[in-house]
């Protein structure tokens, strides 16, 4: 009911600035006067936005470090934020559920674009049931997520295809450096044996990490956080661990420890000591002016901490 409170004053916030504002307050498209608002959900989309439009491009996200947007509802001052932006870009595939229905009624108004439904259909991985037709964890395989940041790209030409030859040089810049990141990517886990690419999280966000580099990947709750993990499913997990000795399981920063912790001690009752390797980003970057607050570098910080804790370095 609370959440359905929420949807219901968002819709009718959105209302009222319709009333006031029929362009949902992007009326002035001089962008030779003004940068262009983006409002992203999440902040691996404001990066790119930033990388490609650079002085030209004013951007926000919704969703900060620590955020999870499979449990995120839109604020008052979202709304605000939302209906001033010229553009408004979100993942899609279901990871922003709560506020699927009001993204896309904003797209009556104005460009809103789920970056993740511009990626080929043929690489999506499928959901867990019905309720979840794709996966959305799209960025966690790199070369993936640059079909996203294309995306980007080419929304920011057609709301402001003056500058064209900007975009496309910042985007090319951006998709090397991307393209450099895979490389390292598979490098540094190709420096793991076969037999110990097993990575062990909170929740079932890196199948495209898994897939895209090798690794066996187990998550104790599922794609989604709204999944709570149950007792069986701690000890499945638990004897698979002591069975194979896996070097070491990960927190991550979105989701609560609880659960890993629960793992971990599970594990030491079948007398093997597992480790906790580290913390990664999954849902969330890290906070903004770190280098784990920018895509590359969340990336990078995720690679380097499973590396050296299955390597024991």
């Amino acid at each position: 009911m609370r959440y359905l409170k929420t949807a219901i004053l968002l819709l009718f916030s959105l209302t009222l600035f319709a009333c006031s504002d029929a362009t949902g307050g992007t009326a002035d498209t001089n962008f030779d006067e003004r940068p262009i608002r983006v409002v992203t959900t999440i902040a691996q989309i404001a990066d790119a936005g930033e990388n490609i439009g650079g002085e030209h491009v004013v951007v926000e996200s919704l969703m900060g470090p620590g955020s999870d947007p499979h449990l995120y509802a839109a604020t008052e001052s979202d709304t605000n934020r939302l209906s001033q932006a010229d553009i408004i870009f979100y993942n899609g595939l279901d990871l922003e559920a709560r506020m699927e229905r009001v993204l896309r009624q904003l797209g009556q108004q104005k460009p809103v674009v789920a970056v993740g439904e511009r990626v080929a259909q043929a690489r999506l991985l499928d959901g867990e049931d019905e309720d979840e037709e794709f996966d959305p964890h799209i960025w966690f395989d790199v070369q993936l997520w640059m079909q996203a940041v294309e995306a980007v790209r080419d929304t920011l030409i057609e709301v402001n295809p003056e500058r064209t030859a900007v975009y496309e040089a910042n985007a090319a810049a951006y998709l090397a450096e991307l393209a450099a990141l895979h490389a390292y990517v598979e490098a540094e886990i190709g420096r793991i044996p076969p037999d110990r690419r097993v990575l062990i999280t909170a929740h079932d966000a890196f199948r495209y990490f898994g897939r895209a580099y090798g690794l066996e990947v187990l998550g104790l709750q599922g794609i989604s956080t709204e999944a709570e993990a149950g007792t069986a499913d701690v000890q499945a997990l638990a004897n698979f661990i002591a069975e194979n000795q896996i070097p070491a399981i990960f927190i991550e920063t979105s989701v609560p420890d609880r659960n890993i912790e629960a793992l971990q001690a599970a594990v030491a009752s079948r007398g093997f000591q597992v480790e906790i390797g580290g913390e990664l980003f999954s849902d969330a970057m890290g906070t903004p002016g770190t280098p784990e607050g920018t895509y590359i570098g969340m990336v990078r910080h995720n690679v380097d901490t499973i590396v050296g804790a299955l390597l024991g370095e």
